[in-house]
């Protein structure tokens, strides 16, 4: 059995672009994991929502939103970077589950 360990130097102690680059890498495979996840819940969103408009809940974005710089906030994250991202995302994962809610009725 292999392990892995995590490469990643903390940010303060990078001293070098190489452990800069090693750590960006590694949370960007970390980043694929999670947002791999959350396509599976979007794919269910899709099986469990009734109608096609039921897809685009704009209340709900809203609340995705503000969650999303609350947790930013506290977390450090620039809200400057968390809004535009989650609304990229939300975007994506939108159309996404609009293509799984269509493919879904097609199957039935």
């Amino acid at each position: 059995m292999s392990f892995t360990t995590d490469p990643r130097l903390a940010p303060a102690d990078c001293t070098t672009m190489t452990e800069v680059r090693v750590g960006v890498d590694a949370l960007d495979r970390l980043l694929v994991t999670v947002l791999a996840e959350r396509q599976r819940y979007m794919d269910a969103a899709a099986r469990i929502k009734p109608s096609r408009e039921a897809v685009r809940d704009t209340p709900r974005i809203e609340e995705v939103i503000a969650k999303v710089k609350a947790a930013a906030r506290e977390a450090g994250l620039a809200e400057s970077i968390a809004e535009p991202v989650w609304r990229t995302l939300i975007e994506a994962c939108i159309a996404h589950e609009f293509g799984a809610w269509d493919a879904l009725r097609q199957e039935a």
